[in-house]
Formats: structure tokens, C-alpha cells, sequence
């Protein structure tokens, strides 16, 4: 070999690519103004900032949408995770309302759109919420495997994250348990 360059066939050496499936970790935020309450976004900056750093050096990709304000919003939409996602970490703010159903639609849609370009991607959830909502009926089915973290804190407690779990077919955790 000149220089790294094949001089002949028999310098070439084939390697296979990794024949390993990518992991798509999708990921939805609710950063709604009842999130801001006993600390519980905060604890969850902490949570997240790990998630990432793990996705970081298992170089998964990952997605994330936050829902607060008005309507839910892309940060990050299947790209390999990267350290990047610390500086929109502590920008995080909470408030508005709380478009968790419309994230979780959209993200049901974009999940499916995104199953056809790429089907052997593994898929994982992540939600992050305190389960505030009005209604939790007519949830759609992400038909992927993940977890709900809740983040509801204080003296009273309304328990509707863990419906919320159970609707869409998740594991249900309290981030007081982590």
C-alpha cells in the first residue's frame, strides 16, 4: 500500500456495516405553566440532561417536542443526539398551556411517517409530564414501547399522569423514584 492507497485487489479489505438497527429515542416535554410548581421542571432538567448525555454516547438519535404556550413544538426531529441539546436545556422555560394531547398526536403521525422511511429503527418513548390535563380521552396509539415520568409534586396530587400512561401503554414512573 502507497500512502493507505490499494496498490491491488488483495489490499483491499471488506468490512460489513454495522448490521445493528439505529434507535430512535422520541422524546415529548411538557413544559406547561403547572410544571413550574414544587421544583418538578426543574428535577426534570436533571432527568433530561442524563437522557442526553446516554443517547450521547450510544449514539442514538432522538427527537423531541415540547409542549407548552399554544401548540407544540419540534426541537430536535431524528437526529444524532449531540451535546448541543444542553444549551436548549437550559433555556427551558414553563408556560402557556398545556398542548400535551396535540404533541402526542403529532408525534403519533410523525412516528408513523417516519417507521416507512426507516423499519428496522428501534423506537423508544420518553414523557415527561405532570399529567394536568382536562381530559385525557382519545389519546392516540404511539404503538412503541417507553415510559411516562411524573413530574407532579405537592401537597395535592390530581394522579392523572398514571391514567395517562395507562392510555397510551406505557410504563408509568414517578421521578421522586428514580
Amino acid at each position: 500500500m502507497l500512502g493507505g492507497r490499494p496498490q491491488r485487489r488483495e489490499d483491499l479489505l471488506y468490512q460489513l456495516r454495522s448490521r445493528t438497527p439505529h434507535e430512535l429515542w422520541l422524546v415529548i416535554v411538557d413544559a406547561s405553566a403547572s410544571t413550574r410548581r414544587h421544583q418538578a421542571l426543574s428535577d426534570a432538567k436533571g432527568l433530561l440532561a442524563q437522557l442526553f448525555d446516554d443517547a450521547y454516547r450510544q449514539r442514538a438519535r432522538m427527537a423531541l417536542l415540547t409542549a407548552s404556550g399554544q401548540s407544540p413544538k419540534w426541537q430536535v426531529q431524528g437526529l444524532k443526539a449531540a451535546k448541543g441539546l444542553g444549551h436548549w436545556l437550559d433555556g427551558l422555560g414553563a408556560g402557556g398551556g398545556t398542548p400535551l394531547l396535540a404533541a402526542l398526536t403529532e408525534a403519533g403521525h410523525w412516528l408513523v411517517t417516519r417507521r416507512k422511511r426507516y423499519p428496522a429503527e428501534q423506537q423508544r418513548l420518553l414523557v415527561v409530564t405532570d399529567g394536568r390535563l382536562k381530559d385525557v380521552t382519545g389519546l392516540p396509539q404511539l404503538d412503541c414501547p417507553g415510559v411516562l415520568v411524573d413530574i407532579e409534586r405537592g401537597p395535592i396530587r390530581l394522579g392523572r399522569a398514571k391514567e395517562l400512561a395507562t392510555g397510551l401503554r406505557v410504563d408509568y414512573w414517578h421521578i421522586d423514584n428514580l
